[in-house]
């Protein structure tokens, strides 16, 4: 009753649910990965306002020979926010009135890279589970 293509059948169907990707990480884990990873994406459209920079500050002598500037006591400090265009780095003055919304941009862009981090672990985990191509929401 036992015979060689019951037993293969048996085998494979054996073999398939205990090697199978789901298997490997489980379907509440991969939902739970997926889930994790929709959640940040989702938080990707509250960083309206990101700048891909740093900022530093800065003292200044201006162009008026007769300014106490040119005496020592230095105009500033003035923010400054550095972006790369290329292989080239711009500075770019930041106007008193829009340093906070500068400052939260560049808060907003490590807060993209952190996500970007996050997201690339969770989907090689996935890869890694063979479920990457099964997950593209």
């Amino acid at each position: 009753m036992c015979g060689p293509l019951f037993l293969f059948v048996l085998y494979s169907i054996c073999y398939m649910c205990y090697t199978s990707p789901v298997a490997k990480l489980g379907s509440a884990r991969v939902d739970a990965l997926v889930r994790t990873r929709a959640e940040l994406l989702q938080q990707l459209s509250s960083l309206s306002g990101l700048l891909a920079g740093s900022s530093f500050e800065r003292f200044s002598i201006c162009s008026r020979p007769a300014c106490r500037c040119h005496e020592g006591e230095r105009h500033g400090p003035r923010l400054y926010v550095t972006t790369t265009h290329g292989k080239k780095q711009v500075q770019h003055y930041v106007p008193q009135e829009q340093r906070r919304a500068v400052l939260d941009g560049i808060r907003q862009y490590g807060r993209l890279l952190r996500i970007v981090e996050k997201v690339t672990a969770l989907n090689l985990t996935l890869m890694r589970g063979g479920m990457l191509d099964e997950y593209k929401k």
